[in-house]
């Protein structure tokens, strides 16, 4: 299950455009047959991820799950210790669920100041270090910031950016489905 905002649901893309349909396909050409389930929501931070896990997790039932949250946090301002909190939370969660878990990291803009720059890549590391889950640095990794993998809006990749992130991504994917559901 691929948990998160609008990176996961596929803001302005077709569903089979997604990155959990893209990233099913990629993984179905490596011979592996995986079902990712898109659980995003468009718009969500990590405060709404929190209160939707749960019930995420009952319903879904999921053997594994990559987590992409906190974009939505960056973009409002949220202070980063709100948002470390709610990745912590949702550790506690997949953890007792005994869920195995990778978590991908967002960068903030360095126009809202050096100090919340600096905390998103260490509030990451840190909180998957902490929970001993597999962690990517940052999901957007080759494709935030380049006008040809983006929409017009410049923050939500198109079908080709996905793309990107799907192959970036894939060698952490593969680490994820070697640890025990």
């Amino acid at each position: 299950m691929a948990f998160g905002d609008s990176l996961v649901a596929g803001y302005g893309l077709k569903p089979e455009q997604a990155f959990p349909a893209r990233l099913e396909a990629r993984l179905k050409k490596k011979g592996i047959g995986a079902k990712v389930i898109n659980a995003g929501v468009s718009g969500e931070t990590s405060a709404g991820a929190v209160n939707r896990l749960e019930w995420s997790l009952n319903r879904q039932k999921p053997d594994y799950v990559i987590l992409i949250t906190g974009g939505n946090d960056m973009l409002r301002s949220v202070d980063p210790s709100l948002t470390r909190a709610n990745l912590q939370k949702m550790m506690g969660i997949f953890k007792a669920h005994k869920v195995p878990v990778l978590v991908a990291g967002m960068r903030a803009f360095p126009n809202l100041g050096p100090g919340f720059a600096a905390a998103y890549p260490k509030m990451y590391r840190d909180v998957a270090r902490a929970y001993s889950v597999v962690y990517y640095p940052f999901y957007l990794d080759g494709v935030a910031l380049n006008s040809a993998l983006n929409l017009d809006d410049g923050v939500h990749p198109n079908a080709a950016g996905v793309d990107v992130i799907v192959e970036n991504i894939l060698p952490a994917v593969e680490a994820l489905l070697k640890r025990k559901p």
